[in-house]
């Protein structure tokens, strides 16, 4: 057998977590072996975050033209998706081809292997016949895929995930989704705003399951008066598929649809991963890492794998964190004597991370503050604990609450203006652990809410806060107003 190639590190799956850390690697001087088997930047630009917001993007248009009618005269609207798939596949995915990304990868000084990667022993990784041994560490960014529930039937039916519906031409005259989270909720709106039939059946006894209960109400109620049809409490047991249409039996229910969209979730698949030649368990829904990214000695994870939120703003907080700690561990092994170097070969990486605790000279991940947005029309924007778990805690809570049709411009908004801000109080301590903001722009008024439970800003100061008027962030004075 050939002699493995040494490197200075391994990346194995460029997402953006993983293309980010081989990246920035490579730009500081280190020989970076980025592999990956699909394409280079992960589900976020070809299947995820962007393309999802430009559908999102089209429908709030439709949606916003037919409030016309309401506020400013009259307005015909007729959708056609056309212009829609031609944005997603020209000006988004390059068709699904990621050389851009390829060569933005290879352009900062990294090395690209296509293939399917696996360790081979302690520092070692085999991709088909080549061998890498890597000096400094292997770094796992290997995301997740969709997890099918396992229903009688649905696997041998050409059913969706969100990869066919974001690639989509032509769209159905009817779909069924089966799953009620953010991303089924998303793609239900939009597909109705467009002139779909949908139907959303969720197995839980409300949508948005880890959300605020108010938050799944309004979300709800908006995606009915868009015409999708909500089955709460609905467990699927049977999927068929005769040709050209799909039934989903639930008991005695049966919902049939010309396509069906799954969206009951993601998994990592780490039995592929060759985790048993450096002793870690496979058989873990995710990998699981310290404060600084590591999974064992030399070995770092980043994004969805890790199990701490498949959102983009996460994989990108986390690469900070290891490109900090690998450096440092590339300076340590080299005996260079200057640990503060690490921080400026990092440069603006860092940056994301640099207000969290840390050992040394490597800051450790802070979640308290994660950030999550539903892209409904009304958006959903949350930070750390709803009230239920703040409950759970033990935590003496005191809830704010304020309807966004209360407030001066939720009132001058009229028209789409459902929403409201909730604020989770630990009273003991005086501060935010959890704040929820909905409405037509409830991820951008988010921000303020986050800074408060990230900063730990005392709740008596929030309250002396100048709020400008009239904006819906305005809104937040009111729910401090009303803690009880």
């Amino acid at each position: 057998m050939a002699e493995p190639e040494v490197v200075d590190v391994v990346v194995i799956g460029l997402g953006v977590g993983g293309e980010e850390v081989a990246g920035r690697l490579a730009e500081a001087g280190l020989s970076v072996v980025g592999v990956e088997r699909n394409l280079v930047g992960g589900e976020c630009p070809y299947w995820g975050c962007i393309p999802s917001k430009m559908m999102i993007r089209a429908a709030n248009a439709l949606a916003e033209a037919r409030r016309v009618n309401e506020l400013a005269g009259s307005a015909q609207v007729q959708p056609d998706w056309a212009p829609v798939a031609k944005r997603i596949r020209e000006e988004a995915t390059d068709s699904w081809d990621d050389k851009v990304a390829v060569d933005r990868f290879v352009g900062r000084g990294g090395r690209f292997v296509r293939g399917s990667a696996r360790l081979d022993g302690p520092g070692r990784v085999r991709v088909g016949d080549q061998v890498f041994q890597a000096r400094h560490g292997i770094v796992f960014g290997t995301g997740t895929r969709p997890s099918v529930p396992p229903i009688d039937g649905l696997a041998d039916t050409p059913y969706w995930t969100n990869h066919q519906a974001t690639e989509v031409a032509e769209l159905p005259e009817s779909l069924l989704v089966l799953g009620g989270g953010a991303i089924g909720l998303e793609l239900a709106q939009v597909f109705a705003r467009f002139g779909v039939q949908v139907t959303v059946v969720e197995a839980a006894d409300r949508v948005l399951a880890f959300e605020e209960p108010e938050s799944a109400e309004v979300a709800a109620a908006a995606l009915r008066a868009d015409g999708v049809d909500i089955r709460a409490g609905v467990k699927a047991d049977r999927v068929t598929h005769d040709g050209s249409a799909f039934t989903l039996h639930a008991g005695d229910d049966a919902f049939t649809a010309e396509q069906l969209l799954v969206v009951t979730g993601r998994r990592a698949h780490l039995e592929e991963l060759g985790l048993d030649t450096i002793g870690v368990d496979a058989a873990q829904r995710y990998l699981s890492v310290d404060g600084q990214m590591r999974v064992t000695d030399g070995v770092w994870a980043v994004g969805d794998v890790t199990g701490e939120g498949a959102f983009t703003h996460i994989a990108m907080y986390q690469a900070a964190i290891v490109i900090a700690d690998v450096l440092d561990h590339a300076r340590r092994a080299k005996g260079a004597p200057d640990a503060s170097g690490t921080a400026s070969m990092v440069g603006g990486a860092m940056g994301a991370a640099s207000a969290v605790g840390s050992a040394g000279t490597v800051p450790l991940a802070d979640y308290r503050a994660l950030p999550r947005v539903t892209f409904t029309d009304p958006e959903i924007g949350s930070v750390g604990l709803v009230e239920h778990q703040a409950r759970q805690r033990g935590l003496n809570v005191q809830i704010g609450f304020a309807p966004l049709t209360t407030s001066a411009r939720g009132w001058i908004h009229k028209a789409g203006n459902e929403g409201f801000i909730k604020l989770v109080v630990d009273a003991d301590k005086g501060v935010l652990v959890g704040a929820t903001s909905v409405g037509s722009a409830g991820g951008e008024v988010l921000s303020a809410l986050v800074v408060a439970v990230h900063g730990e800003v005392p709740v008596s100061r929030l309250r002396h806060m100048i709020y400008a008027y009239p904006t819906f962030h305005r809104a937040i004075e009111d729910a401090l107003r009303n803690l009880s």
